[in-house]
Protein backbone atom coordinates (compact mmCIF):
# COMPACT_ATOMS: atom_id res chain seq x y z
CA UNK A 1 0.00 0.00 0.00
CA UNK A 2 1.39 3.20 -1.12
CA UNK A 3 0.18 6.51 0.80
CA UNK A 4 -0.26 9.25 -1.46
CA UNK A 5 1.16 12.81 -0.25
CA UNK A 6 -2.31 14.22 1.11
CA UNK A 7 -2.05 11.49 3.81
CA UNK A 8 1.13 11.75 4.81
CA UNK A 9 0.32 15.05 5.40
CA UNK A 10 -2.39 14.32 7.42
CA UNK A 11 -0.24 11.61 9.44
CA UNK A 12 2.65 14.46 9.75
CA UNK A 13 0.70 16.93 11.02
CA UNK A 14 -1.95 14.96 13.36
CA UNK A 15 1.15 13.40 14.95
CA UNK A 16 2.60 17.37 15.48
CA UNK A 17 -0.28 18.30 16.85
CA UNK A 18 -0.74 15.51 19.39
CA UNK A 19 2.45 15.78 20.74
CA UNK A 20 1.47 19.10 22.14
CA UNK A 21 -2.35 18.90 22.15
CA UNK A 22 -3.16 22.19 24.42
CA UNK A 23 -0.82 24.57 21.48
CA UNK A 24 -2.74 26.24 18.85
CA UNK A 25 0.10 25.44 15.82
CA UNK A 26 -0.45 27.42 12.38
CA UNK A 27 -0.80 25.55 9.49
CA UNK A 28 2.18 27.89 8.10
CA UNK A 29 4.64 26.47 10.76
CA UNK A 30 3.56 22.42 9.72
CA UNK A 31 4.30 23.77 5.90
CA UNK A 32 7.77 24.51 6.80
CA UNK A 33 9.06 22.11 8.47
CA UNK A 34 7.69 19.40 5.72
CA UNK A 35 8.68 22.13 2.82
CA UNK A 36 4.72 21.77 1.22
CA UNK A 37 2.67 24.73 0.15
CA UNK A 38 0.39 26.20 3.10
CA UNK A 39 -2.32 26.25 0.27
CA UNK A 40 -2.26 22.38 -0.19
CA UNK A 41 -1.38 21.71 3.27
CA UNK A 42 -4.53 24.40 4.45
CA UNK A 43 -7.22 21.62 2.28
CA UNK A 44 -5.44 18.36 4.37
CA UNK A 45 -6.22 20.28 7.89
CA UNK A 46 -9.26 21.27 6.74
CA UNK A 47 -10.55 17.06 6.23
CA UNK A 48 -9.16 16.47 9.59
CA UNK A 49 -11.12 19.54 11.24
CA UNK A 50 -14.15 18.18 9.64
CA UNK A 51 -13.53 14.62 10.77
CA UNK A 52 -13.14 16.40 14.05
CA UNK A 53 -9.61 15.46 14.70
CA UNK A 54 -8.18 18.81 14.85
CA UNK A 55 -10.15 22.43 15.43
CA UNK A 56 -9.30 25.31 14.11
CA UNK A 57 -8.73 28.39 15.53
CA UNK A 58 -8.92 31.53 13.72
CA UNK A 59 -7.16 35.25 14.68
CA UNK A 60 -3.71 36.47 17.22
CA UNK A 61 -2.19 33.29 18.41
CA UNK A 62 -4.73 31.00 16.35
CA UNK A 63 -4.24 27.37 14.52
CA UNK A 64 -4.93 24.03 15.02
CA UNK A 65 -5.00 21.86 17.57
CA UNK A 66 -5.45 18.21 18.25
CA UNK A 67 -8.72 17.38 19.83
CA UNK A 68 -9.29 13.69 19.07
CA UNK A 69 -8.49 10.97 21.86
CA UNK A 70 -4.83 9.63 20.95
CA UNK A 71 -5.65 6.24 22.84
CA UNK A 72 -8.65 5.81 20.06
CA UNK A 73 -7.23 7.10 17.11
CA UNK A 74 -5.71 5.07 14.82
CA UNK A 75 -3.42 5.28 11.82
CA UNK A 76 -6.19 3.72 9.89
CA UNK A 77 -8.53 6.46 11.07
CA UNK A 78 -6.66 9.06 9.50
CA UNK A 79 -5.46 7.40 6.16
CA UNK A 80 -8.90 6.07 5.57
CA UNK A 81 -9.79 9.71 5.49
CA UNK A 82 -7.64 10.78 2.01
CA UNK A 83 -7.61 6.88 0.47
CA UNK A 84 -9.37 4.68 -1.84
CA UNK A 85 -9.60 1.41 -0.96
CA UNK A 86 -10.19 0.18 -4.21
CA UNK A 87 -9.36 -3.41 -4.79
CA UNK A 88 -5.92 -3.98 -6.24
CA UNK A 89 -5.79 -5.32 -9.28
CA UNK A 90 -2.84 -7.37 -11.03
CA UNK A 91 -4.76 -7.13 -14.82
CA UNK A 92 -1.69 -5.86 -16.96
CA UNK A 93 -2.96 -6.13 -20.67
CA UNK A 94 -6.72 -5.78 -22.32
CA UNK A 95 -8.98 -9.23 -22.21
CA UNK A 96 -9.81 -11.21 -19.86
CA UNK A 97 -7.40 -12.02 -16.52
CA UNK A 98 -4.64 -14.60 -17.01
CA UNK A 99 -3.83 -17.11 -13.58
CA UNK A 100 -1.24 -15.09 -13.25
CA UNK A 101 -3.07 -11.40 -13.16
CA UNK A 102 -5.66 -13.95 -10.77
CA UNK A 103 -2.45 -14.99 -8.79
CA UNK A 104 -0.86 -11.34 -8.08
CA UNK A 105 -4.36 -10.46 -7.36
CA UNK A 106 -4.33 -12.31 -4.51
CA UNK A 107 -1.14 -11.56 -3.00
CA UNK A 108 -1.44 -7.77 -3.80
CA UNK A 109 -4.92 -7.97 -1.71
CA UNK A 110 -3.41 -9.85 1.20
CA UNK A 111 -0.73 -7.09 1.34
CA UNK A 112 -3.28 -4.30 1.01
CA UNK A 113 -5.18 -6.79 4.19
CA UNK A 114 -1.98 -6.81 6.45
CA UNK A 115 -0.80 -3.41 5.78
CA UNK A 116 -5.35 -2.31 6.96
CA UNK A 117 -4.65 -4.42 10.47
CA UNK A 118 -1.56 -2.91 10.98
CA UNK A 119 -2.37 0.64 10.76
CA UNK A 120 -5.88 -0.10 12.40
CA UNK A 121 -4.26 -1.59 15.40
CA UNK A 122 -1.49 1.61 16.23
CA UNK A 123 -2.92 4.30 18.02
CA UNK A 124 -1.61 7.76 17.97
CA UNK A 125 -0.40 7.32 21.32
CA UNK A 126 1.47 4.72 20.48
CA UNK A 127 3.15 6.69 17.52
CA UNK A 128 3.98 9.39 20.05
CA UNK A 129 5.35 7.09 22.07
CA UNK A 130 7.64 5.86 18.98
CA UNK A 131 8.65 9.31 17.98
CA UNK A 132 9.85 9.96 21.78
CA UNK A 133 12.01 6.87 21.56
CA UNK A 134 13.52 8.42 18.03
CA UNK A 135 14.40 11.84 19.58
CA UNK A 136 16.44 9.39 22.31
Amino acid sequence: MRLQVNTTLALYSVIEFATDPQRHIPAAEIADRYGVSPHHLAKVLAELARAGIVESVRGVGGGYRFTANARRLTLMDIIQLFEDFAPTTGQRHNGAPTPVDLALDTVLSEIDQIAKATFSSITLATMLQLVERQKR
